[in-house]
Order: structure tokens, then sequence, then C-alpha cells
């Protein structure tokens, strides 16, 4: 299996302020140097990164800046992420071309994969309609990632209508998207992280390790918070998965490549056993 890491540690989650006005313009970005965040990602010893939409968008007038940037530190862009509401109707269509436009930057720029997230909660409530809407616009989305060479996997995500252990059961059972498991994510929604992998093993399509603590709530780099990866990483082995792990933290109060190391040396000691 190949490491890599998440670039969001390098200035945290944001949305582009055109899609304030133009949801078809609605990227994911972080704000931290991409630089930055790939000569670290290296310096850690991880092999590749993923990226959000949003900064790839920001090179896509100037593709050789990032190509320099990626092979310079002998870093691949293994994967990019984006995301939508996907069960409103009116803004499906623009949200889809955003969604395109993502695939087809990272095929531009050599990734493997197109991650999404997504499934927005109604004001008034979740309706059964809404899972239906979202199973098609995930399928819409295989269909466009395949379209540009790339395999799409669904990544459950805490405030969408994907948290629990139930949820993720409905929404597999509409879709044919492939499976992103976030440990993190899953284990805040109420799963453990190892069953659901070994739940969905021939669902795998790309895996985010992240620790978590419940109580005060945050997130934490391997090793440091309360999930059992010796069990996660056992259940990723017997589902046959042997590609990329994308070691992910949202947020970091310290030095960003001081928790990439942190993981990193977890993460080996781990994999060695």
């Amino acid at each position: 299996m190949k490491l890599g890491y998440c670039s969001i540690t390098w200035g945290g989650v944001v949305g582009h302020p055109q899609g304030v006005t133009s949801v078809k313009d609605l990227f994911y970005m972080t704000h931290g140097s991409m630089r930055d965040a790939v000569q670290d990602i290296a310096s850690a010893g991880y092999q590749g990164v993923e990226m959000f939409d949003g900064n790839l968008a920001e090179y896509a007038e100037m593709p050789e800046e990032l190509e320099e940037i990626l092979g310079t530190a002998g870093v691949e862009l293994t994967s990019v992420y984006t995301g939508a509401n996907f069960i409103y109707a009116d803004i499906l269509p623009d949200e889809m071309h955003r969604i395109q436009r993502a695939a087809e930057l990272a095929a531009r720029f050599g990734a493997e994969r197109l991650v999404v997230g997504g499934g927005a909660r109604r004001a008034a409530g979740t309706t059964d309609e809404d899972y239906q809407r979202l199973g098609a616009a995930l399928d819409s989305v295989t269909d466009i990632a395949e379209s540009f060479g790339l395999l799409a996997s669904y990544h459950p995500h805490l405030s969408t209508i994907v948290e629990s252990p139930d949820e993720l059961d409905k929404i597999m059972r509409l879709t044919r998207i492939g499976f992103c498991p976030d440990t993190a994510h899953l284990a805040a929604g109420g799963a453990d992280p190892a069953a659901v992998i070994r739940k969905y093993a021939g669902r795998i399509q790309h895996v985010h390790l992240k620790d978590f603590q419940k109580d005060p709530f945050n997130f934490l780099p391997l090793g440091q918070g309360e999930l059992d990866f010796p069990d996660i990483i056992a259940a990723i082995r017997e589902s046959g998965y042997d590609s990329w792990l994308m070691v992910e933290l949202d947020n970091y109060d310290g030095d960003p490549r001081a928790a990439a190391e942190l993981s990193k040396k977890y993460l080996d000691k781990l994999l060695s056993n």
C-alpha cells in the first residue's frame, strides 16, 4: 500500500467566494500554500497528495506551476475531493458542471481518483426522495469520473444525510459509486470503522485515515485519538484493497508538517507489524 496525505491541513477548508452567487463555481478550497503543503508532505515521507477541486482550479491557467511543484517534490497527485448538495433539482445541473470541471482538472494533472461528499440536510427534514436523488446523482458522478478515466468514490461526512451507519446502508443500496471510508467521520457518526470496511469490502475504491476523539470532539493525527487502527488496517487488508491510504487531518493547532510526521511514524510502525 502507498501512503499519501491530504492538503487540507495547510489552511483548513472554505468555499470559493464566487459560489455565493454562482453555484457552478462553488469549489472547495484550502487557503494554505500548495507549494508548502506538497513540500511538507514529501519531507514527511508520503508519496501522494489529495487536493480540493478549487485548489486545482487555481492552476488551470498555469498548469506548469503545479506540475513543477509536484515534480520537484517527487509527489503524485493521487486524488481530488469535491462535493455538492445533490438533492435540489434546480441547481443540480450547475453542480454537475462543476464536478465535470473537477474531473477534467484531476485527469489533467494525473490523478487517478475523484472523491465526493455531500447530500444536503434540509431545514424541513430529510425525505426518502432526498436519498433517491442523492443516489442518482452519485451514479452521474461515477459516469463523469469514468469518462475521464478516474475512479469515483463516495465519502460519508458529518453534516450530510449520510452520517450514521443506517444512512450509509441506505445510500449504498441506491448507487453504484465506490466507497471511500473516512475512519473518523464513520466513528463520529456512530459506526465501528473496521466493521463498516468489512461490510463494504468489495466497494472500497479509496481510503481516508484520520483519528478521532469524542469528548471533547476533535480530529487528531493517527495514534493520538481513540480509534482502533490495528483493527482498521486489518480490515483493509482483509478487503483485498492494496492501494493508496490517504491520511487526513482537517485542522491542527500546531505545525501541519509535524502532524503529518506523527501520523507517518505511527502508520509505518503499524504497517510493519
